[in-house]
């Protein structure tokens, strides 16, 4: 029987994305859709700041403990992030942390955590100036990554750091096919709900703060949606006209294929993932909206039968380290590896070589990313351009984002939007 103490939960939740590699989202989502609003805000904020509390958590524990305890490492987390992070009093986040215990069945452990939490108390300022000698204790991130960004990014690593641990807004995009975003401000207005236009995407709103999405009018008539304003880029640099085949490969959830969709009338629109799970998310959104699609269980780095008309468009959000996207998913600190963008480098290289064959003459292809390293990024373009004189990169000429040698990128929080990539390719 799981335990029903919020802080118990959340351990154990913890426990399993740093120990057993599994996403916080993933776990989320399997767990209760009713989940305890107060578990997820101690899992996320934990994950957010893991790097700064393993800092600390190293200085008070003389030695590591066991596999089979690390549910009570993870609790300790937990209670060092109450007290450090939220507005609980210092005293009452120690009682309460402690009395979670029982929900990990470990009597033992009592004393231990109640001592553990109260040495900090009385230790807190020097523990903290100690751990924050450590870039990875002070911008609690992990050191490969700080001295990746810090490579790629020399003038913003910092910013990028610090914007990548703040709490993303809540960004809804408008489905201006049904309702005018002044409309819709409107509606917002009468509920009582504050947002404001965002000043580079047309069809976004930023809210004031985050809501249900059943609190959102019109929401199941399909008015609005929940995505990024750096992901609602893509449906304009697509540039999609009536009539045209356009593919929405690695489509899953299904997002921007409901933008495309929604922003061009009369399109063949096929979207594809190689998840079968994935595949019924794209269905309910587009349900929601009351949108249709080809919707295809396959892999977009393989030919196949959906692939053999061609495309006159072809958005390609090709998987990555999802590194401009750390403020709403903290856990890539400590679930990403710095082998991965070897890896995810080979992977995108196939999605291009493949898509670009089915890409009709005259096409546009739109390579995205929501990663902020430029070898997943440009350096991922130049490599195919290379590759295919008969591929030519149309410069992104906005307001939004850094200009690259190839491309144009957003770092996070700038402008109220994730990080994201966006290359444009013609043949």
């Amino acid at each position: 029987m799981s335990p029903r103490n919020p802080r118990a939960i959340a351990a154990l939740i913890l426990e399993r994305v740093i120990y057993g590699g599994i996403s916080l989202s993933q776990l989320l989502v399997d767990s209760d859709d009713n989940i305890d609003p107060l578990v997820k805000d101690l899992c996320f904020g934990s994950l957010r700041w893991h790097e700064r509390l393993t800092a600390v958590l190293d200085q008070l524990l003389s030695k590591k403990l066991k596999a089979k305890d690390k549910d009570i490492e993870c609790l300790l987390r937990v209670g060092l992030y109450q007290v450090l992070y939220q507005n609980t009093p210092e005293y009452a986040a120690v009682n309460e942390t402690v009395a979670a215990v029982k929900g990990l069945k470990k009597a033992w452990a009592v004393k231990f955590v109640n001592g553990v939490l109260r040495t900090f108390l009385r230790r807190k300022e020097s523990l903290l100036q100690k751990a924050d000698l450590s870039d990875s204790g002070r911008y609690a991130f992990p050191d490969w990554l700080i001295k990746s960004i810090q490579h790629a990014w020399p003038e913003h690593w910092q910013s990028i750091l610090e914007a990548s641990n703040e709490r993303a807004p809540m960004t809804l995009r408008v489905n201006l096919s049904q309702v005018s975003r002044e409309d819709y401000l409107k509606q917002l207005a009468e509920e009582e709900i504050e947002a404001k236009p965002h000043a580079l995407v047309d069809s976004a709103l930023i809210l004031d703060q985050p809501i249900s999405v059943f609190e959102l009018p019109g929401f199941n008539e399909g008015y609005v949606s929940v995505q990024d304003a750096a992901a609602q880029l893509s449906a304009s640099l697509l540039a999609c006209e009536p009539g045209m085949r356009v593919l929405d490969a690695c489509a899953a959830p299904g997002g921007k294929t409901g933008h495309l969709l929604e922003r061009t009338a009369d399109l063949q629109m096929v979207a594809i993932d190689n998840s079968e799970l994935r595949l019924l998310r794209i269905g309910e959104n587009l349900e929601r909206l009351g949108l249709e699609a080809d919707i295809v269980l396959g892999d977009a780095g393989e030919a196949g039968d959906w692939s053999a008309a061609g495309f006159d468009r072809i958005l390609l959000d090709a998987p990555c380290s999802a590194t401009g996207v750390i403020r709403r998913h903290p856990d890539i600190k400590v679930l990403r590896r710095e082998d991965d963008i070897d890896q995810l480098h080979e992977q995108q290289q196939r999605l291009l070589e493949n898509l670009w064959h089915i890409l009709k003459p005259s096409g546009r292809l739109l390579y995205a990313t929501c990663s902020i390293m430029p070898k997943e990024n440009a350096a991922a373009v130049a490599e195919f351009l290379e590759k295919h004189p008969e591929a030519t990169h149309r410069p992104i000429d906005a307001a939004w984002g850094l200009a690259q040698a190839y491309g144009r990128q957003v770092l996070p929080g700038k402008d109220a939007m994730d990080g994201f990539y966006y290359a444009i390719i013609e043949k």
